[in-house]
C-alpha cells in the first residue's frame, strides 16, 4: 500500500489512524460490555443474556479486523486520489447494537 500513489498530506493520514483507533477502543468497550453483561448476572432471561454477551464478545473481536480493512482502503484511496470507501464497519456496528437491543429487551420481557 506505501508503494502506491503518492503520499498523502500528514494530517488526513493521522486522520484515518485516529479513526481505526477509535474503532479499536470501540472493540474493547464491546468486550467489556460483554462480560459484564454475562459477570453481572442482571436479571434476564439467562439464555437472552448469554446470547447477548455473545454477540457484543464476538463483535468486539470482530471490528478490529474491519477496521484495519478499512483503514487500509481509505489508505490506499487517498495515495491514488480515488473517492473515500464507505465504512462497512459502522453498519455491522449498528446491526450488532439492534441485535444486543433485542436480545436484552426479550430477556427482560421474558424473565
Amino acid at each position: 500500500m506505501y508503494q502506491s500513489g503518492e503520499e498523502p498530506d500528514a494530517r488526513f493520514s493521522l486522520a484515518n489512524e485516529r479513526t481505526f483507533l477509535a474503532w479499536n477502543r470501540t472493540a474493547l468497550a464491546l468486550i467489556a460490555g460483554g462480560v459484564a453483561l454475562e459477570a453481572l448476572g442482571l436479571d434476564l432471561q439467562p439464555g437472552l443474556r448469554l446470547a447477548a454477551s455473545l454477540v457484543l464478545i464476538a463483535a468486539g473481536v470482530i471490528v478490529p479486523i474491519l477496521a484495519w480493512s478499512e483503514w487500509g482502503r481509505t489508505e490506499r484511496a487517498m495515495r491514488v486520489g480515488a473517492p473515500l470507501p464507505g465504512s462497512a464497519t459502522s453498519l455491522a456496528l449498528a446491526a450488532t447494537i439492534v441485535l444486543v437491543g433485542a436480545l436484552v429487551l426479550l430477556g427482560v420481557v421474558l424473565r
